[in-house]
């Protein structure tokens, strides 16, 4: 249960969400659901290629990261829905992207600035919560050139940004 409730907390935090207790229980409520659903399929499928602990963050991530997502596109969706006020008191996940990543739009605009594979990850990667494998997986770059490819598109950010201002 702490492990869990420490997943989507960080999740909140690093997307920038005010998670009020009602949302978090949520959130934990809908990934023991998926944990659970058909039978523990999520837990048949493990393969010990790592530790239990890890695996569950791992789901629980990707819950969390779809559910409010899911929240997030869909206005005035009448259950569990996610308070989206950005957080002042939250400490910023990238510290080295401050002022680059600061909000979608900006990211949005900013990646016009990239092309091919590199928007598509950054896209992927920033906006959509998906991890290095999924990422890998939509756009057919090996995983292990997944990090490399995106902290070379942050820097054209960082530069691009730099002379705008």
């Amino acid at each position: 249960m702490g492990l869990v409730i420490h997943v989507v907390q960080h999740v909140g935090r690093s997307r920038s969400l005010r998670l009020s207790e009602a949302d978090r229980d949520d959130l934990v409520a809908e990934v023991f659901l998926t944990i659970v659903a058909n039978d523990f399929a999520v837990l048949r499928h493990f393969r010990g290629q790592s530790s239990l602990a890890t695996y569950l963050t791992v789901v629980a991530r990707r819950v969390v990261v779809r559910a409010i997502t899911r929240t997030q596109s869909t206005v005035g969706s009448p259950a569990s829905q996610v308070s989206s006020e950005l957080a002042s008191d939250v400490p910023d996940p990238h510290p080295e992207l401050s002022g680059v990543l600061s909000d979608r739009e900006q990211v949005e605009r900013l990646l016009d600035e990239l092309q091919g594979h590199e928007r598509d990850i950054v896209r992927l990667y920033h906006l959509e919560g998906r991890s290095y494998y999924e990422i890998s997986i939509a756009t057919g770059v090996p995983e292990n050139s997944i990090g490399p490819l995106l902290s070379r598109a942050r820097e054209k950010l960082r530069r691009v940004d730099a002379n705008r201002t």
